[in-house]
């Protein structure tokens, strides 16, 4: 199995950006995937998880600002985030659980990708 995540980039706030999670040897049909982020010096945090049905659900840090997407057929998972804070900045990563239910903690997911970056400056 494999997560690849990518898109990250320097990008000024109020910006835009689509993280992608690149997945293999996980059926994205039986499996739910979750993004996360970790910010310097502080735990890994929990923003948005959809389930192998499609029902999405995200952390009220990013409600209305972040959209979690699945394409099935190309076993991608998506992150459009919009209107970007320098809060934002951090290390974003992909990860994948057998179960559609539970909180997004990072305890609950068994697969993880190695991460992209996201930087929001000006």
């Amino acid at each position: 199995w494999q997560l690849v995540e990518s898109g990250g980039d320097l990008v000024q706030p109020g910006g835009s950006l689509r993280l992608s999670c690149a997945v293999s040897g996980i059926n994205l049909n039986i499996y739910s995937f979750g993004w996360f982020y970790q910010a310097p010096g502080k735990e890994r945090e929990g923003l948005s998880t959809i389930t192998s049905y499609g029902d999405t659900e995200y952390a009220d840090s990013v409600k209305g600002r972040f959209t979690i997407s699945k394409d099935n057929a190309k076993n991608t998972v998506y992150l459009q985030m919009n209107n970007l804070k320098p809060e934002d900045t951090g290390v974003y990563f992909c990860a994948a659980r057998y179960s559609d239910s539970g909180p997004i903690l990072p305890s609950t997911y068994d697969y993880w990708g190695q991460g992209t970056q996201v930087t929001v400056s000006s």
